[in-house]
């Protein structure tokens, strides 16, 4: 598949106009109490897999098809959720809520983090080979989160997704396994509280 990036550079940036909130940046130990008291959730950028994109043709039920997590990024995942509930432990959380982009190396990261039963949500997936989907998706990904429903089961929320996703959420480019804490008011605005790079 032919990627045009100056014009996914142009939806992003559209993208990045919608309600986006700056907070001063609350320290570690503030953010994992935030985490697990339900007052942020987590966005995921999923773990290491090389490459940029999928090959021609990839099918989302087959991950043959598709680029996969490298061996780096399996263990990487494991290392995140060793991470998210060492943390977690210390504010009473064992387990999350986690959703993730169909896409396997999203499923596969999620996973991999041990944190209870991974949801699949659409949307959540990738729209870097369809730019011009990126502002409805990102939109109704925005109603989801202030709807709350998949929230009150468990507070401790985790989104396991894609760079293109959280950049249109957040304006933030994270690396692979990045954490970024964030907030949504009723309106829809998203603010990020901060980041924590995910272990190598």
């Amino acid at each position: 598949m032919q990627i045009d990036r100056r014009g996914l550079l142009a939806s992003l940036l559209a993208l990045c106009a919608q309600p986006i909130a700056s907070r001063p940046a609350l320290a570690n130990a503030d953010l994992w109490a935030a985490f697990s008291k339900g007052q942020a959730f987590i966005l995921l950028r999923h773990a290491l897999a090389p490459g940029t994109g999928d090959p021609p043709g990839f099918q989302l039920g087959d991950c043959s098809t598709q680029r996969n997590l490298s061996e780096a990024g399996r263990q990487q995942a494991r290392r995140i959720g060793d991470l998210i509930r060492q943390n977690g432990r210390q504010n009473g959380v064992e387990e999350a809520a986690v959703h993730s982009s169909q896409w396997c190396r999203c499923l596969d990261t999620a996973t991999a983090l041990r944190l209870g039963k991974v949801e699949s949500q659409p949307l959540l997936n990738s729209f870097f080979g369809t730019p011009a989907d990126g502002k409805r998706q990102t939109e109704n990904l925005r109603a989801w989160l202030v709807d709350g429903a998949a929230r009150k089961a468990q507070p401790a929320f985790i989104l396991v997704t894609h760079q293109v996703n959280i950049t249109a959420l957040t304006g933030i480019v994270p690396l692979s396994g990045e954490i970024v804490f964030a907030a949504v008011s009723g309106d829809g605005t998203v603010s990020v509280l901060g980041r924590q790079a995910g272990p190598g």
